[in-house]
């Protein structure tokens, strides 16, 4: 049952939620988290691959898609990736960085750092209340009242960190978009990022479940808009791994994607190799023999062709797995509906955090560092707007 009383109430229990729960506390605020589902920070216990990849050295606005990436760049230089991470190890726990900057906790488990925070808000006695699904948030007589799960509640302030759309297995539908919408607040196209690619089938066929660490390139219109090396896994409809979701970020339907299967080897190497090599076994030793035999029909049977097709895989996009697939979500409530300090422009006293934001990062811990960036500064706006 959620008790009539005055205190900031934030709406969402994931990562941003989680954070600012714990910033606010320590402002000395009377804090209450309500989260929908059962449990905090169940999207937040599979991130990075359930490694907990939760930040990245390479930190700048560079690596965010938004409607003002200059106040992205602001906020980060407020509370960027080296504050994230003293604060996480303020809580317990190491943090370290990879040959690739991306940070995570030295257990490998992103459960651990959901459990940390959990551990923090038990510590410090926050309101929690799960299961608990916000279907009303109305301004009146100089405060919130939220109702909901048979309950109200009243608050001075509301942090909306409900997320967006993607991963609807974790709570995140895009229904509580609804609650924010009565105050004038308008929500950009949702679209799924950070997911895994279709593609024509003609293009995948033969190829499923082969992985290399391929140099992908985003061609529209014959022209390069993104290139990342990664992981680039084959599925039975498209293509999958740590690349093809960065580059997801700029790839749409009738886009081409080229991959470089072997970007560490030149064509001319590749041409000598294969010299005194004839039919469909000449790539041997050279790519996956699955991939050879494909490369080689596909080819029409040309030595040449098939070599070429080593550094130039193409395929066609013609969409993505959808938000039940996708990361994070590209879109939301505009970053020009807030202030500095992230509150709405439309309602005092009613703040942002999170995926809900039309701030969206790349692959590689930058969607987390957005969640403790936000929460960090709603928090501090909360603290210089009411504290006494």
């Amino acid at each position: 049952m959620i008790e009539n009383m005055k205190k900031i109430a934030i709406i969402g229990g994931g990562a941003a939620g989680m954070i600012c729960a714990v910033r606010l506390k320590k402002y000395g605020f009377n804090v209450a988290v309500l989260e929908r589902g059962a449990r905090l920070g169940r999207k937040l216990s599979a991130t990075g691959n359930g490694q907990g990849n939760v930040t990245n050295l390479d930190m700048g606005a560079s690596r965010y898609f938004s409607d003002d990436t200059e106040k992205v760049a602001r906020l980060l230089s407020r509370y960027g990736a080296a504050e994230f991470i003293g604060f996480l190890e303020g809580l317990g726990g190491i943090f370290l960085p990879d040959s690739r900057g991306r940070v995570y906790p030295a257990s490998r488990q992103a459960s651990a750092v959901t459990d940390l925070l959990r551990r923090e808000l038990a510590r410090l006695n926050v309101d929690v209340h799960c299961n608990t699904f916000v279907d009303s948030l109305i301004y009146e007589k100089n405060g919130f009242t939220l109702s909901g799960s048979g309950a109200q509640m009243r608050a001075d302030a509301v942090v909306f960190a409900a997320g967006g759309k993607a991963a609807e297995n974790f709570g995140t539908d895009g229904s509580a978009f609804a609650l924010i919408k009565p105050f004038g607040h308008t929500v950009t196209e949702l679209r799924p990022a950070l997911v895994a690619l279709r593609c024509e089938q003609n293009g995948v066929r033969g190829l499923k479940g082969i992985r290399v660490d391929g140099l992908l390139r985003v061609l529209r219109s014959g022209k390069e808009l993104y290139r990342c090396r990664g992981d680039v896994l084959f599925t039975d409809n498209g293509v999958s791994g740590d690349a093809v979701f960065r580059a997801s970020s700029y790839a749409r339907e009738g886009d081409t994607l080229l991959v470089d299967l072997l970007p560490d080897v030149s064509e001319e190497r590749l041409k000598q190799a294969t010299a005194n090599a004839d039919g469909e076994d000449c790539l041997l030793c050279i790519v996956n023999n699955g991939l050879g035999r494909v490369l080689w029909k596909r080819a029409g049977g040309n030595k040449n062709r098939a070599v070429a097709l080593v550094k130039e895989f193409p395929l066609t996009v013609t969409g993505t797995l959808g938000f039940d697939r996708a990361q994070v979500t590209r879109g939301g409530i505009p970053l020009s509906e807030t202030d500095e300090a992230l509150m709405s422009r439309k309602r005092a006293g009613l703040y942002f955090a999170g995926e809900a934001l039309n701030v969206d990062g790349e692959c590689g811990g930058y969607n987390l560092q957005w969640a403790f960036t936000s929460a960090s500064r709603a928090a501090e706006g909360i603290y210089e707007t009411y504290a006494e």
